[in-house]
């Protein structure tokens, strides 16, 4: 009896020993379910075309909303943001950077004399422009034969086919799972996608700060290119509605198509405004899209202005209100308070999306309260709203009796 009773001593004190010794679970914050989404007050209607298929976007709060039957149709030149994202991908250039020199060949001036796409004109062989200059000759006015010569130095091939591939790779991670792309420039009618894909694209792109600095532009001056750039949608940049880009496209399979940014300043919030547009066709004689160009600006300016107008800003949590706990993973939680008001920005009826996302620090076993541990977020991170979380009260590590009852 006395050695069976020394083996269990000797059990309980090796369990006391491992449980004890074992390293603590993680902390984890948990968000309570009632601030897992908020509501703006009020309605809002987005004046939506009469055909095709539209996106709106706050990356800041989340969708604005859609219409139409989200369907491949062709993209035309709207194409060309994906070949300036993957181009940004594989030879990063900064805002203010001109960037490596690339070299005009004898294609890109063959093609430089084609009658029936958008093309850069007037180039010669070895003439050498610098990857920033590259990237406004792609977007402002269009290149196409651009688009194919950076297609093949990004790659370094003869032909588009890798850079292609990596159009698609680019698309396939980023979700847009509609979308196929079979040139770099988008004449090609096989190059498809939908209005909810290219917004996706837009968001990304958009981090790029040399990208934003071009598409914004209305017209830009390129060292030995006689005349200045002129951008397709000048007439929508030079509106008085802070549209920055991004990118038109017309040819008769796409009809118009065209996805934009724009911002409006609401309180001391600057939130950037995204939307897509395609499938636009306009009636009658349409010589390669040019009136459906034309529609394609019209209707989406009619949104700019809409959207623009109903921003407003709502608070969705006030400074000291419980928004969640810190559990320790042993059964213990604290309280989780918002250490500022959390207000976000969106139009009236718009739903926003909340998450509690934890500071870059790990997260402590043990800390007094008012420490920050997280911060309420909405929208997709880099233009997100935030408001930093903190804890409610003192933050103890685990007793020893949940070391020592804990199962996991």
């Amino acid at each position: 009896m006395k050695t069976g009773a020394a083996v269990v001593l000797a059990l309980c004190l090796v369990l006391v020993l491992v449980q004890t010794a074992r390293p603590l679970p993680a902390p984890v914050l948990r968000l309570n379910a009632a601030h897992t989404t908020y509501t703006l007050a009020g309605h809002f209607t987005v004046p939506w075309p009469q055909e095709g298929q539209a996106a709106v976007k706050l990356p800041g709060t989340g969708t604005v909303g859609t219409y139409g039957k989200q369907k491949p149709v062709p993209t035309a030149s709207v194409a060309k943001v994906m070949t300036a994202y993957v181009l940004l991908q594989e030879r990063p250039l900064k805002k203010d950077d001109k960037g490596p020199m690339i070299e005009v060949d004898a294609r890109t001036v063959k093609e430089g004399k084609s009658k029936h796409e958008s093309r850069i004109e007037g180039l010669t062989v070895g003439q050498k422009f610098s990857q920033q200059d590259m990237l406004k000759m792609l977007m402002i006015p269009s290149g196409n034969n651009i688009a194919r010569l950076l297609a093949r130095w990004v790659t370094d091939s003869r032909t588009e086919t890798a850079f292609v591939r990596k159009m698609n790779d680019a698309a396939r991670k980023l979700g847009m799972k509609d979308t196929t792309y079979t040139d770099p420039s988008g004449l090609d009618a096989g190059t498809v996608s939908t209005a909810v894909d290219q917004l996706k694209l837009a968001e990304a792109v958009m981090k790029f700060d040399a990208f934003r600095a071009v598409v914004a532009l209305p017209s830009a001056e390129v060292d030995a290119i006689g005349e200045p750039l002129i951008n397709n949608m000048d007439r929508l940049l030079m509106s008085d509605l802070s549209i920055r880009g991004i990118k038109t496209g017309s040819n008769t399979p796409a009809g118009g198509t065209l996805v934009w940014a724009a911002y409006k300043t609401v309180g001391d919030r600057t939130p950037l405004i995204l939307g897509t547009m395609l499938d636009q066709h306009a009636e009658g004689p349409d010589p390669n899209g040019a009136n459906s160009l034309i529609l394609v600006q019209d209707n989406s300016k009619k949104i700019v202005q809409a959207v623009r107008e109903a921003l407003t800003s709502s608070t969705a949590v006030r400074k000291g209100q419980v928004v969640g706990h810190l559990d320790d993973g042993l059964g213990g939680h604290t309280s989780l308070v918002a250490a500022e008001d959390f207000i976000v920005v969106g139009v009236p009826g718009q739903r926003v999306d909340m998450k509690i996302t934890p500071s870059p620090t790990a997260l402590p076993h043990s800390a007094k309260a008012g420490t920050r541990v997280g911060f309420l977020t909405t929208g997709s991170g880099w233009d997100g709203e935030r408001a930093p979380v903190i804890l409610r009260n003192n933050l103890s590590r685990p007793s020893l009796l949940a070391k020592l009852t804990r199962w996991d």
